[in-house]
């Protein structure tokens, strides 16, 4: 049984649009402000629905951030996991054959089927690693004790 096509709205159309944009996951928020400052009138609410609708349809992937607030990105298609930089939000799509044999095995291990997972790596980009490491020509703090 197939889902009843969505109606098609400009805010639906612009909150897509921005994400097709977008390189890291953003927060609805982050979403409605970036709208806000290209002049697009789209209510807070409004870009909820339009993320949640993307969501449920499998165009767009969710994950929870430390603080548990929903943040979302347009993805490929296909079961895939994220490393994500807890920096900048850089955002890298990684296959994972270990932890899909380890998922399966683990569930049959407990006489599970039908077994899913949701994988999400967190670290920092080498990017942001450089920027946060002390020059090199200058000593770091500890040194001076």
């Amino acid at each position: 049984m197939s889902t009843p096509a969505r109606r098609s709205t400009r805010q639906r159309s612009a909150v897509s649009a921005l994400l097709d944009e977008a390189q890291a996951f953003l927060s609805a928020q982050e979403l409605h402000a970036r709208l806000r400052a290209r002049g697009d009138s789209v209510g807070l609410a409004t870009v909820y629905r339009a993320l949640q609708a993307l969501a449920e349809d499998g165009d767009v992937d969710v994950l929870r951030t430390d603080d548990g607030e929903a943040v979302y990105r347009r993805c490929s298609t296909g079961h895939h996991h994220h490393l994500v930089c807890r920096s900048c939000g850089r955002t890298v799509e990684v296959e994972g054959p270990q932890v899909e044999a380890w998922a399966r095995r683990t569930g049959a291990e407990h006489g599970f089927t039908q077994v899913e997972h949701v994988v999400e790596v967190f670290g920092v980009c080498a990017p942001c690693s450089a920027a946060a490491a002390p020059p090199a020509d200058r000593p770091a703090a500890d040194e001076h004790a």
